[in-house]
């Protein structure tokens, strides 16, 4: 039993250290110039390793993806039920402040722009979470107006979110989730 544990340790260790290569390497080169070889050198870890982990380069980024999906759906799963659009924001903003480096290497003109439609998509999700004609009820399937605003925003959200990590993160996330909660709630006020 303990040499299994000490190979999962192993694993795991290897593969975060994949992941964190592949995105410090993301920051300084676009991912389509990256190869394998450049993500196990600044691993540390043979290209043999790497393929017991991974397909390929693709299947990395869309585990890494995934992770940070699952991550963000579960802060958003539990937070509280009543939890307004500023509150929501802050748990956003502060989650992407602890991982600035995979945000900010996604985000910008070296990221996947893969990532930013994954990114959308999670938005697009919470939002239609509430139905804007009656609070706290799941959006209806099928397409009214409102999807409209629903995409707009959802747009607009991860617009901001792609200022703020160009810019430096010139606000913190209170600031961010105050302005973004605000816009939220004007545009998606009961009717």
């Amino acid at each position: 039993m303990n040499t299994r544990m000490n190979t999962d340790r192993r694993r795991r260790k290897s593969q975060e250290a994949i992941k964190k290569a592949l995105v410090e390497l993301i920051t300084v080169k676009k991912f389509d110039q990256i190869t394998i070889q450049d993500i196990s050198d600044k691993a540390d870890v043979g290209r043999r390793t790497f393929y017991l982990h991974y397909m390929d380069k693709f299947d990395l980024l869309d585990q890494l993806i995934d992770e940070q999906m699952q991550e963000m759906r579960q802060l958003c799963d539990s937070s509280e039920k009543d939890a307004d659009y500023q509150e929501m924001g802050l748990a956003w903003f502060q989650y992407f402040e602890n991982r600035a480096l995979f945000f900010s290497a996604m985000l910008t003109n070296k990221g996947s722009s893969f990532f930013r439609s994954r990114l959308l998509d999670f938005f697009l999700q919470e939002l239609k979470n509430t139905d804007v004609q009656n609070p706290g009820k799941p959006h209806p399937k099928t397409a009214d107006p409102d999807e409209v605003d629903i995409q707009f925003l959802g747009a607009a959200i991860v617009g901001i979110v792609e200022w703020w990590f160009e810019q430096g993160k010139p606000l913190p996330p209170a600031i961010m989730a105050q302005r973004v909660g605000s816009l939220l709630e004007r545009n998606l006020q009961v009717k």
